[in-house]
């Protein structure tokens, strides 16, 4: 993410993409790093393709895709009406509007036939933590990103499982921490891959990134995964790239 512009007392304004796009977001609270963008960049897209961003805060994550592939119809769900009005403003600044529908709602309130199969793509980057496991933040919003409540993980993955087709791909990003519990939520799933963020060489994973298809028969594959830090801590080649806008390549 490239540096900021303030527009008012609130909100800044960033770059994606290595200034490809705008993100209008909250100045304090919780703000997009770089999770969201290396999370779009795991997604195979065709053009055509109905996504699923839950979860999708100010929306980095769409837009990302949206400057990969804008022959996209994206659907957002965002339960903080201030950061679904940003999501619907910034879909807008990046010329994104016609493209993209946000659902002001919590995912934990959705009936169980909501847009069921409708969609080929799932992403999310949901709160990385349960509630009894957090020191949650005395800021809202961040505590509001960072904390499971009302839906902990199993139930974000039964709703994406609702909404995708037969062998649509759900693809999440998630603490390398929490794998085993991302494991055991998706009962119905194959073809999954395992893509580790490692911060350099040789230093354990913080984060992964999972994808997996809807009712396919497949084993568990595990990638080799990015490097994000060369040694004198600048971005690899490959995760700059990402964060340009290349997508990842998992693999077969």
């Amino acid at each position: 993410m490239s540096g900021s512009t303030t527009t008012d007392g609130a909100v800044s304004e960033d770059a994606l993409l290595g200034g490809r796009l705008r993100l209008r977001q909250p100045r304090d609270g919780y703000r997009a790093a770089i999770d969201p963008v290396l999370l779009a960049a795991a997604v195979p897209l065709r053009a055509g393709e109905r996504v699923l961003d839950l979860g999708c805060g100010a929306g980095a994550v769409f837009l990302c895709l949206l400057a990969r592939e804008p022959a996209l119809t994206v659907t957002a769900v965002e339960r903080d009406p201030a950061m679904a009005a940003l999501a619907r403003s910034n879909a807008s600044l990046n010329g994104f509007g016609e493209r993209v529908e946000v659902a002001e709602v919590d995912v934990a309130t959705l009936l169980p036939d909501w847009r069921a199969g409708d969609f080929d793509q799932v992403l999310s980057n949901p709160p990385y933590l349960p509630a009894e496991r957090a020191d949650p933040s005395p800021h809202a919003g961040r505590a509001a990103a960072g904390v499971e409540a009302g839906s902990d993980l199993v139930a974000w993955v039964g709703r994406a499982r609702r909404c995708l087709r037969h062998k649509g791909r759900l693809t999440m990003v998630h603490r390398a921490d929490r794998l085993g519990d991302l494991l055991a939520a998706l009962d119905g799933f194959g073809e999954i891959v395992v893509f580790p963020l490692w911060p350099r060489a040789g230093q354990e994973a913080k984060r992964v990134i999972v994808t997996a298809r809807n009712g396919v028969r497949s084993p568990l594959r595990l990638a080799a995964g990015l490097v994000l830090h060369d040694a004198g801590g600048g971005y690899t080649k490959a995760a700059d790239a990402a964060l340009r806008g290349a997508g990842l390549d998992l693999g077969p």
